[in-house]
């Protein structure tokens, strides 16, 4: 295993192990749901919005691994940013996972997304990384409705 794979794994470990965000919001703008059928993954995002700009984000819920690291990833690195910013983020982040990331994008100048590079070997993995992301955008959408990745 490359050296830098080797710290990919431990960036998804630990996020699992010590997820960042991991909370209720009491007083958050937008709450949705994602829920994953297939795997059984079920989180809710939390948003405190200003505007464009997300001042606080936090989840709470439960899932494998890898979705519980891409929660905590994702709300570590929207969290200050506007709505454009993290839905260019998104987009950035579904392409990386799907193995369809541009190479104008280096993966270098994606940060701690780029722990998920390997997710596009493992296709039924693609929906567990990408749950929290699709439950943020429904939620920066104000769409109240229950995401589901099926």
């Amino acid at each position: 295993m490359s050296a830098l794979r080797e710290l990919y794994q431990e960036v998804i470990l630990d996020h699992n192990k010590s997820p960042r965000n991991f909370r209720t919001m009491a007083d958050a703008d937008r709450r949705v749901e994602g829920y994953n059928p297939l795997c059984g993954d079920h989180y809710t995002i939390y948003l405190k919005m200003d505007g464009d700009l997300i001042t606080d984000v936090s989840f709470e819920g439960k899932g494998c691994a890898i979705s519980k690291a891409s929660a905590s990833v994702m709300s570590s690195i929207v969290k200050g940013r506007s709505k454009a910013e993290a839905e260019l983020l998104f987009e950035k982040f579904h392409h990386l996972v799907t193995g369809e990331l541009d190479t104008t994008d280096h993966i270098e100048n994606l940060g701690k997304l780029a722990a998920f590079s390997g997710v596009s070997e493992f296709p039924a993995r693609v929906k567990c990384a990408t749950l929290p992301w699709h439950t943020l955008h429904a939620a920066l959408e104000s769409e109240a409705a229950v995401v589901s990745t099926e």
